[in-house]
């Protein structure tokens, strides 16, 4: 329960941030039960992408294969970029394209360092 939790707020800080900056956003129906879609759709003058929220403190975040697998198909059919947001205690955001993904077993997974190097901070999405 304390995972969803944190899943969940760390969700609406994304909402909220994303609102206040003139975004419009949608959290999707069973947001952190099911896999089918990412957590978070943002709009806004042509801009459009998904957002999957991670809050999670491990050096490694790991998505297991079922999950990351429906994230790229809904990518596909939708024609929507999508993202993971990865976000540490007292670190910022940042925002990863499926593709700097590494498939390791029944996971896909990268490291703090390089979701810190090579990921979109939320300044980004502001352009």
């Amino acid at each position: 329960m304390l995972t969803y939790r944190k899943g969940s707020r760390a969700e609406r800080e994304l909402i909220d941030y994303f609102s206040t900056k003139g975004f419009c956003v949608i959290r999707a129906a069973g947001s952190g039960v099911n896999s089918l879609s990412p957590d978070i759709l943002v709009f806004k003058r042509g801009m459009q992408f998904g957002i999957e929220a991670k809050a999670h403190e491990k050096q490694n975040l790991n998505i297991d294969r079922e999950q990351f697998d429906n994230l790229k198909r809904w990518e596909d059919v939708s024609g929507i970029n999508c993202f993971v947001g990865w976000r540490r205690n007292r670190e910022p955001w940042y925002f990863l394209p499926l593709s700097l993904f590494k498939e390791s077993g029944k996971s896909y997974g990268i490291n703090w360092g390089n979701a810190q190097a090579l990921g979109k901070k939320l300044e980004e999405f502001e352009r």
